[in-house]
């Protein structure tokens, strides 16, 4: 029992961690670089990786996305939806929208945007419940934040007969050693998982070469914005207080160890991203009825529900 509380606190700790890491960084790329998204960008091969360009990059990675639902897609289903803009895009392009976000400012910048037309479920996928059943379930990154398993499951009763299953994120690939870089559903046990499923292959699209990009702009920020600024601030923090600093570095060394290795060691750029994750547009179909879901998993979570 002890375990299972610690392994609880942990992943809240993470949840909450992430959240706010993710309210921050959108704040400040809309209020400093005209950024309306969370997403990766689409690069292409005319448009030059810089800062100022990432919002245009944004923007092919939305033009992209939605160049792939399917023919006759009426109804979706937006899980971890963000800031809400994608979600806005696809109503302005016709779509009737739902969406799903356990981010309580996103949901409710998302309910503002989208309005009375769609509903937004304030909670995870895991607990969402529904009695809708949607022509496309789709998860732009937000697939890895879920696990295979349960993502597939749910997806496939959340769809009609026939309905598509549309994932646009990167997974991580088998490597002989640790490569710096961590994050994303194992590509192994996502095509393990997918394969046991009553899901036909539509599409499989590697795009990694055109999001890898993405990642040498934030290498950018971290060297020249972030590191500068935090090394002021503990020359100014000793320089004030020096036996305090000395203490808190020295209890928080390894967390800060940590920070720095992924943060500040410049390993996060476009190449290592390359060498360790795969971003794929995978688009689904299903094909079985409710006998051929995959087994079901413990669920402990409580529901989150519109009537």
């Amino acid at each position: 029992m002890f375990t299972e509380s610690r392994v609880k606190r942990r992943k809240r700790k993470t949840a909450v961690s992430r959240d706010i890491g993710l309210e921050i960084g959108w704040i400040c790329g809309k209020y400093f670089f005209n950024m309306q998204h969370l997403h990766y960008g689409y690069w292409t091969a005319d448009l030059p990786v810089n800062l100022a360009n990432v919002h245009l990059a944004q923007a092919n990675y939305v033009k992209f996305l939605m160049s792939h639902i399917p023919e006759g897609v009426k109804t979706i289903l937006d899980v971890g939806c963000g800031t809400g803009q994608l979600a806005r895009e696809l109503k302005n392009a016709g779509y009737k929208v739902d969406c799903i976000s356990p981010n309580a400012m996103f949901a409710e910048r998302t309910r503002s945007l989208l309005g009375p037309e769609s509903t937004i479920f304030e909670c995870t996928f895991e607990q969402f419940s529904t009695d809708k059943r949607y022509d496309l379930v789709m998860f732009a990154e937000s697939f890895q934040y879920i696990g295979a398993h349960n993502a597939i499951n749910k997806s496939f009763d959340l769809l009609r007969d026939g309905g598509h299953l549309l994932i646009c994120d990167y997974f991580a690939m088998p490597l002989p050693e640790k490569a710096g870089m961590s994050g994303g559903e194992r590509w192994g046990r996502f095509t393990d998982v997918i394969a046991g499923s009553a899901f036909a292959s539509v599409e499989d699209i590697d795009v990694t070469e055109q999001m890898a990009p993405t990642l040498d702009v934030v290498n950018d920020i971290f060297k020249e914005a972030l590191l500068p600024t935090v090394t002021l601030a503990t020359r100014l923090a000793t320089d004030r207080h020096p036996w305090l600093t000395k203490l808190v570095t020295w209890i928080y060394r390894k967390r800060i160890a940590k920070i720095n290795a992924k943060y500040f060691s410049g390993k996060t750029t476009g190449q290592t991203f390359k060498k360790c994750k795969s971003y794929r547009l995978l688009l689904y179909r299903k094909t079985g009825s409710a006998a051929d879901r995959l087994p079901a998993v413990d669920q402990s979570a409580s529901a989150c529900t519109v009537e």
